[in-house]
């Protein structure tokens, strides 16, 4: 009886004007228990007549989400796999469900990423993988559950699907290519609470690159055919997780994607996006070439095959987040490597967007990456000609600025800059020093007891630098630092005691 009532309620509900009657009965509070049936005819009826009756009433679907629909769906799908009838009622409940935070934050708490990814597989129709890429693209946007997606395979049955659509000319073919991409700039992004993929195993990398090489020995390393140029995304987003999870492995899984032609693959991509305004492959692919740049080995290929140049050819592009990520990736070249750090500092045109870059105040991030890779360049720099360049580009000013700012990190990277920089050649930045006030803001940093004792101890150090000119010796005198000096002899970290007796010695020519 209670199955028949189900079915008559099913069939009621496709009527729009018996929607309302339905409501006002509280027959959606009625039908929620059934779902936790055994009976696969009660649960395709039921789940049918909540489906139309909440169909596009947000209030309603809020409530469902409420009173515990969520783990009935996925229990159906779970225990109820092979069943398409079923199947499908719990996909189309997920899909109208999945863009309710609410619904996600449920949706977290269970294993629907798992019972998505098998259903995915099994798909066989195009209209069933296009619901279910709708239900993942919307998932993608909680961090839990983009940490599950990841988990459980989702970037490797991507991989599988995109391979099997390549070369395929019909249009539905072509819409769950873009659905597939989508997806994976989607997931590549990373989200509030930092970049996820770090959580793929390394079974998952080998296959990465082994699906990558199958494709490179079908197509060749050149080949971007236009159709499926999205494709690539898939390499863009693998890439990544390889290398953060791989970065120095033995058996070279990062190396092995260079070797294969991944670079001048994203540098393509990259360039063939910029001219047509696609901004998030942009910052997928600024991002694997960003993470293939961490390995030292993977540095030397990089500068090897000409990294460097094509993407500051990219300067051009006008996107904040791009222009992020593009930063972020030049400074991981230059970080470590004298020889990536004299070729970005000997570029006159890369200074100067650079310094522009410096004091762009509605991009705080832009504004920041901008100052960490001028300071990187000068860290890491050995040659006198790009403490010129630096100072002529009128970069020395943004990186004493960036001695007070208020991240401590960010802080030590320009004092250790400025320090070396100034060991090279303090002639050179001496007026720019003065200019920008360098002495009196070291001294703020050494008397104000909220300076970490790491920063403290980089002032100290870039002081004794500074006492080799005599103009700047005389600033320091007359600022009293010494004063400041003294009483940091007596700090409660051991290593601001011994650098500040120290900068005492050579202030006092003691040394």
């Amino acid at each position: 009886c209670a199955v028949k009532a189900a079915h008559v309620l099913s069939e009621i509900a496709k009527n729009e004007e018996m929607k309302k009657p339905c409501i006002e009965a509280d027959l959606v509070l009625t039908l929620i228990p059934l779902l936790e049936s055994t009976d696969q005819e009660m649960l395709l009826h039921a789940g049918r007549a909540i489906g139309r009756i909440c169909y596009d009433n947000r209030d309603l679907q809020e409530e469902l989400v409420k009173v515990g629909v969520i783990p009935s769906l996925v229990r159906i799908l779970t225990d109820y796999a092979e069943s398409e009838p079923l199947v499908q009622v719990a996909l189309l409940a997920l899909y109208n469900l999945a863009d309710l935070d609410s619904a996600k934050e449920a949706l977290s708490m269970t294993k629907v990423a798992e019972q998505l990814v098998k259903q995915l597989r099994r798909a066989e129709s195009h209209e069933r993988s296009e619901i279910i890429f709708e239900v993942l693209q919307a998932l993608a946007e909680n961090d839990a559950l983009k940490v599950q997606l990841v988990e459980a395979g989702v970037p490797e049955v991507l991989s599988e699907i995109l391979l099997r659509l390549q070369g395929s000319s019909q249009a539905e073919d072509t819409c769950i290519v873009r659905a597939a991409s989508d997806l994976i700039v989607s997931l590549l992004l990373g989200g509030k609470k930092g970049n996820i993929t770090g959580q793929v195993t390394k079974n998952n990398a080998k296959s990465i690159v082994s699906i990558f090489a199958r494709r490179e020995n079908s197509q060749g390393k050149n080949s971007l055919n236009s159709e499926f140029a999205s494709l690539v995304s898939i390499i863009v987003f693998l890439t990544s997780l390889t290398c953060l999870v791989l970065p120095l492995s033995s058996d070279g899984n990062c190396l092995r994607m260079v070797q294969l032609g991944v670079i001048h693959q994203l540098l393509d991509l990259l360039e063939k996006h910029v001219q047509s305004g696609d901004t998030s492959v942009q910052q997928a692919a600024l991002s694997a070439l960003q993470n293939l740049a961490v390995p030292v080995v993977s540095k030397v290929q990089n500068l090897e095959e000409g990294v460097g140049e094509r993407i500051e050819a990219l300067l051009r592009s006008e996107s904040p987040p791009v222009q992020f990520k593009l930063l972020g990736t030049l400074r991981m070249l230059a970080d470590g490597q004298a020889d990536a750090a004299e070729i970005l500092g000997h570029d006159p045109m890369l200074l100067s967007r650079l310094v522009q870059w410096c004091s762009v105040s509605d991009h705080s991030g832009i504004c920041g990456e901008a100052n960490r890779l001028l300071a990187s360049i000068l860290h890491h720099n050995r040659s006198q000609e790009v403490v010129k360049a630096i100072q002529a580009a009128q970069g020395v000013k943004h990186l004493v600025s960036m001695t007070t700012s208020e991240h401590a990190a960010m802080q030590n990277e320009a004092l250790n800059a400025l320090a070396i920089a100034s060991a090279i050649d303090l002639e050179t930045l001496e007026e720019s020093f003065k200019e920008s006030q360098l002495v009196q803001s070291l001294h703020k940093l050494l008397q104000d007891d909220n300076t970490s004792p790491e920063v403290k101890y980089n002032s100290m150090g870039l002081l004794c630098r500074l006492l080799n000119s005599g103009d700047l010796r005389q600033e320091i005198e007359e600022d009293k630092i010494k004063d400041t000096l003294e009483q940091l002899c007596s700090h409660s970290n051991a290593s601001v005691v011994k650098e500040a007796i120290t900068t005492l010695q050579v202030l006092r020519g003691e040394t």
